[in-house]
């Protein structure tokens, strides 16, 4: 049997989400012919920056603004109705086209208003054992999906079967809302005519979006899948249970879009040039310091999706190759690497040491994590701008010698370098 081409292109993040995946997508989506949102949801934010304008997306493929480019929100993918409805006119008022360009999957679970209260409710309710999630609806619509009980696009399309559905669900919800959190309960009859109405604007963009990407791999054309959140938030591989809903890694490529593993031949592992993570759970090298603040301050660390101020620390290798491991990385992407410029000294943290042994595997539990001390490499930092390179050589030394020391470290090249928010801020090897 003749085996496929591998045309398809994964990008991951490799650390606690937020690592700059948006500005990679838009930078290669020129590139390829398609760009797929394979997992998550409304709770992760692309950050693009290009013609003086700075746009978040939440579910829309970072490649919508590439004219000649089609996007497609996979299977694996929960839609906020609202939210996607924003983003559409968001998208059409910066002047570009979304109809005929834009598919959703009819199997991907949709975020009901029951969810998004439920979430609120249950993270007020743990007091100090909040995960820190963004109270977006997203776990409790994956947990009705893997309950068998979520409701999908395809539902939106089959009245009937909708109202009966969103009839029983919210039947169980509401008594769950009253009883256990005593809060108002929702209007079932509201919901209804709303998602019925919501039904007529989707229906143009809903599609089988398996059969459509193999045929358009069948064709030649080629793909490049774009994840949210990153490998350590993973619900699997990440640091349980601060984790997200869904599978960011490279694995869930596969499913959150029904591209076969065998067409996908490279996974580009997006790492941020220091570490930032947003909620709760255990952080190797978080800074609670003047450098902290100076990392987050730089760097605008501040959620896309929630404006939460995130937590700051330097690179930490350990996670990293976890990351590389899990992810089958083949090439990294080096981002916001300018933030660094005006440090003297940067420190890289190279393995871990628990009850005075040395630790160079990431442990995943929270546990464990929570108490490994983190050992760092003290490296001479390059106190200037690289905004105007273009080329690897175009670089300082010192910041082509700190690069070169994550590539001897790691075993991966390093082949795309951003060193400012511009799609032009860019050395690509």
């Amino acid at each position: 049997m003749q085996q496929p081409s591998a045309s398809a292109t994964v990008i991951v993040g490799t650390q606690f989400g937020d690592e700059g995946k948006g500005k990679l997508v838009d930078f290669l989506s020129s590139k390829f012919d398609v760009v797929v949102r394979y997992q998550g949801g409304a709770n992760a934010g692309h950050t693009i920056c290009f013609d003086n304008k700075t746009v978040v997306l939440h579910l829309i493929p970072s490649g919508i603004f590439n004219e000649g480019c089609t996007c497609v929100i996979g299977n694996g993918v929960v839609i906020d109705p609202n939210a996607l409805l924003d983003e559409i006119r968001q998208v059409e008022e910066l002047g570009y086209d979304v109809k005929g360009r834009l598919f959703i999957s009819h199997n991907a679970h949709l975020i009901m208003p029951y969810h998004k209260l439920l979430d609120s409710l249950h993270e007020s309710a743990q007091n100090k054992k909040k995960i820190g999630t963004t109270g977006r609806g997203i776990g409790p619509s994956y947990e009705d999906k893997f309950a068998r009980k979520g409701i999908r696009v395809v539902d939106l399309l089959h009245p009937e079967i909708l109202e009966e559905k969103l009839r029983s669900n919210l039947e169980a919800k509401n008594k769950l809302i009253r009883n256990i959190y005593g809060s108002e309960e929702i209007d079932i009859d509201t919901m209804v005519r709303q998602y019925s109405e919501f039904d007529e604007i989707i229906n143009p963009y809903v599609t089988n979006t398996q059969l459509l990407l193999h045929k358009m791999l069948r064709k030649g054309k080629t793909v490049l899948l774009e994840g949210a959140q990153g490998c350590l938030l993973d619900v699997d591989h990440g640091t349980y249970p601060y984790v997200t809903s869904s599978n960011p890694t490279a694995g869930g490529a596969s499913t959150g879009s029904g591209i076969a593993p065998n067409y996908i031949g490279n996974v580009i592992g997006v790492v941020k040039a220091y570490m930032t993570r947003v909620g709760n759970g255990a952080f190797p090298t978080e800074l609670n310091d003047e450098t902290g603040e100076k990392l987050g301050t730089i760097g605008n660390e501040f959620g896309a999706t929630t404006g939460r101020k995130r937590r700051c620390g330097w690179l930490d290798l350990v996670a990293l190759r976890y990351s590389l491991i899990v992810n089958g990385v083949t090439e990294i992407a080096l981002t916001k690497l300018d933030v660094l410029d005006s440090f003297s000294e940067i420190c890289v943290c190279t393995y871990y040491t628990l009850d005075g042994k040395k630790i160079t595997d990431f442990p995943t539990d929270d546990q464990t994590l929570s108490r490994v001390t983190p050992v760092y490499k003290p490296l001479k930092g390059w106190n200037a701008s690289n905004a105007a390179a273009r080329s690897f050589d175009d670089l300082h030394t010192e910041t082509k010698a700190f690069i070169s020391f994550l590539e001897e470290e790691l075993d991966v090249p390093v082949t795309f370098i951003s060193v400012g928010p511009g799609r032009d801020e860019t050395v690509f090897r």
